[in-house]
């Protein structure tokens, strides 16, 4: 792992232990089991829904994206806003709202 998703469980430390697992070109973060986050090439992007976009996109914050073969692949994870690496309490409620996405994403899965 590198210094900056090291870092990462310092910056949620008030939200509770999450976890990071390297996934393809980058890594998943996990909190109580769901997955909360993207780290790719050292940029940090949370997950987001119906419900949490609109706060991502106040701050004109992308949308993780992809290409594969000749389409752009947009996942439903933004990046996150630079402030929340500085300021716990910030960084505890935005991953508290990722968390909330991860929630209702598994919910709508059951049904």
């Amino acid at each position: 792992m590198s210094e900056f998703t090291e870092f990462l469980h310092e910056v949620f430390e008030l939200a509770g232990s999450i976890t990071i697992r390297r996934m393809f070109d980058g890594h998943t973060l996990y909190l109580e089991g769901l997955p909360v986050g993207i780290v790719y090439e050292d940029t940090l992007y949370l997950k987001a829904d119906a419900e949490t976009r609109p706060a991502f996109e106040a701050l004109q914050l992308p949308q993780f994206t992809y290409r594969k073969k000749d389409k752009t692949i947009a996942l439903p994870y933004f990046q996150a806003p630079d402030f929340i690496l500085e300021d716990r309490q910030e960084a505890a409620l935005w991953l508290r709202k990722a968390f909330g996405a991860s929630l209702r994403s598994k919910s709508k899965q059951k049904r």
